[in-house]
């Protein structure tokens, strides 16, 4: 099984890439992460984010894996623990499907985005920079797995 964290927005901080590899790679096979980065719309002046919006979520849905489960990333969903998240990290590693969490542009998410999902998940009420929410969702994954695992990691 795969987790594919597919986010809009490129070329970010080295301190972004570098947070997001340390805990990526700290995951085993068995629940592997990978980025895949869809290029932002461009926002100027008069700029049309409705339009922005739905070509985003055609490339994001583009690339999510065929028979993926998705998860979208959206202030509004669940709120999970990472004993909750845990929990569905093992339904997802037992199920053997591919998962697909999908973080939006500066806008968010179509509501086309969040119909294609199977979930909703919220991070934080808080609003998040889309940068770190990238550490935050490798980190946590990290922490759940650790969890699974009886890994010292996780201090609760």
């Amino acid at each position: 099984m795969q987790i594919h964290l597919i986010a809009v927005g490129e070329r970010m901080p080295a301190w972004v890439q570098a947070g997001y590899q340390e805990y990526a790679k700290r995951l085993p096979a068995e629940c592997a992460l990978r980025l895949v980065e869809i290029a932002a719309g461009r926002r100027g002046k008069n700029a049309d984010i409705p339009r922005i919006m739905r070509d985003e979520t055609e490339r994001l849905l583009a690339v999510v894996p065929k028979g993926a489960g998705v998860v979208a990333l959206e202030v509004g969903g669940q709120r999970w623990s990472t004993e909750q998240l845990a929990v569905r990290l093992a339904d997802w590693m037992h199920r053997g499907q591919d998962v697909a969490l999908l973080v939006g542009g500066p806008d968010g998410l179509s509501d086309a985005a969040r119909a294609a999902a199977g979930q909703l998940w919220s991070l934080s009420p808080l609003t998040l920079p889309h940068p770190l929410v990238r550490i935050l969702v490798a980190e946590q994954l990290y922490r759940a797995w650790s969890i699974l695992r009886n890994h010292p990691y996780h201090r609760a």
